[in-house]
């Protein structure tokens, strides 16, 4: 008997040699090559011959395109991160840490669409339909018409979307999918792309929108091929300690709305729920004010969200430690610098550790003064007025550059209370805002100055 030719298949690119490498060759990854079965290629017709249509070259202007409709999936922070809801043939890709929630939500999203008249399914390949049910009545979902298939070969799977032509479909996972084309076991590199692509397919052509679940690896990436990624419309993570009670859906990529959009929601027994005020979870209960405390206002893709920074300064040895939890620790030494040269604080000889709470991790530079009058305020021992908030970038010139948006940081803060605001001049509004009172500054040493004025 002939023994079976194997190849070994890159991770990261999809490239394949025919032996095993450290580097790829193709895409200079190093340990991203995996071993598995080559495929028959007796056959001279191609597989996806018959899902190939033959198209004329067109002028772009000439191209009718219309807004995509947007169904609601009844779940406010989930239609906030998709850019408005389910788009019809379209294709999401949701990934995380293994109970976090994934099946709930979507659980709880397929059986909201279809009390509104939608047709759903849902595939499950991980667990059994008994299973599915039992989650079901667990969330309190009495009653729920939703259509359950537990199958995980994809000429079925693909055959009962034919079928029963579902306005939405849920794969729970993409990792436990096999065709019969390939030898290769379920979950392998072959059998993930091409399962992927045959699903894509299908929603192109029947218009059915496909959620697809998938795993992650040890070190938080989307298990499988990184051009699984690539082939679908959307990618959402799933953010958050299991032993915490909130989670974070963020969107990657979406070929229909946002980036970067993040939908809030809270565990519950009775399973996921929005949270239509996420500033909450980032500040702290004060009765007080405290030392070392400076609230933020953030921008997550396009919702303003109130985060405290939090720092500590304390006396350090001959070498002192600058740690940052949620924010970038180079960033941080960059500030300390500026701070001594422009501002002449000086916190060579000290300890600084800077954290923002909740847990959320912060990349944008408008949160550059923030940290910086945090870490005086600690220096010093003197907190921060009462309902005091600050953004904006500073520069190595010790200038303060304006953030985008900046009228509706400052908006949402009003909203929530706030009472005092140091910004950039070019984020100062034309019009005041009612209960705020707003001090604009254009360098480091004056927003030193405003802060020592108003405590």
């Amino acid at each position: 008997m002939a023994k079976d030719k194997t190849i070994y298949t890159c991770t990261e690119c999809g490239g394949i040699s025919p032996k095993w490498l450290g580097k790829c060759p193709h895409c200079n990854a190093w340990n991203t090559l995996i071993e598995s079965a080559a495929e028959n290629t007796s056959p001279v017709k191609n597989r996806f011959a018959s899902l190939a249509k033959a198209s004329e070259v067109t002028t772009l202007s000439d191209i009718e395109a219309t807004d995509m409709a947007r169904t609601p999936t009844g779940h406010e922070e989930l239609d906030r991160v998709l850019g408005g809801g389910i788009v019809e043939g379209g294709v999401v890709l949701i990934g995380g840490d293994p109970g976090i929630g994934k099946s709930t939500l979507l659980l709880q999203a397929l059986d909201s669409l279809q009390r509104a008249g939608l047709n759903t399914l849902y595939v499950t390949g991980e667990e059994s339909g008994a299973q599915v049910a039992l989650r079901s009545r667990r969330l309190g979902l009495d009653g729920s018409q939703v259509k359950v298939l537990a199958e995980i070969q994809l000429e079925k799977i693909l055959a009962t979307l034919e079928a029963t032509q579902p306005t939405i479909a849920v794969i729970d996972s993409i990792q436990t999918v096999y065709s019969d084309q390939l030898t290769s076991a379920p979950g392998s590199v072959a059998q993930v792309r091409e399962c992927a692509a045959h699903l894509t397919r299908a929603a192109k052509s029947s218009g059915v929108c496909i959620v697809l679940v998938g795993h992650v690896t040890k070190e938080g990436a989307l298990a499988g091929p990184r051009v699984l990624e690539h082939m679908v419309d959307t990618v959402l993570y799933f953010e958050g300690d299991t032993h915490s009670s909130f989670r974070l859906v963020r969107a990657i990529k979406n070929r229909f709305g946002a980036v970067n959009e993040i939908g809030v929601f809270a565990m519950t027994e009775k399973g996921l729920k929005g949270v239509a005020n996420p500033s909450a979870i980032f500040l702290s209960q004060h009765s007080e004010p405290v030392p070392g405390s400076c609230v933020l206002v953030t921008l997550e893709g396009t919702r303003p969200m109130l985060v405290e920074i939090q720092a500590l300064v304390d006396n350090g040895g001959p070498s002192p430690r600058r740690l940052s939890v949620g924010l970038d620790r180079d960033r941080l030494a960059m500030l300390l610098a500026v701070l001594h040269r422009h501002a002449g604080v000086a916190c060579m000889d000290q300890d600084v550790f800077v954290n923002a709470v909740g847990g959320v991790r912060i990349s944008e530079p408008a949160a550059d003064l923030a940290v910086m009058l945090a870490i005086t305020s600690s220096l010093r021992g003197k907190p921060l007025p009462k309902g005091f908030i600050a953004f904006g970038e500073v520069g190595l010139a010790g200038e303060v550059r304006p953030a985008p948006r900046g009228q509706e940081r400052l908006k949402e803060a009003a909203k929530l209370g706030f009472s005092v605001a140091v910004v950039p001049k070019a984020n100062a509004p034309k019009k005041p805002i009612e209960g705020l009172t707003i001090h604009a500054v254009e360098r480091v040493e004056e927003a030193m100055e405003v802060v020592r004025s108003l405590s």
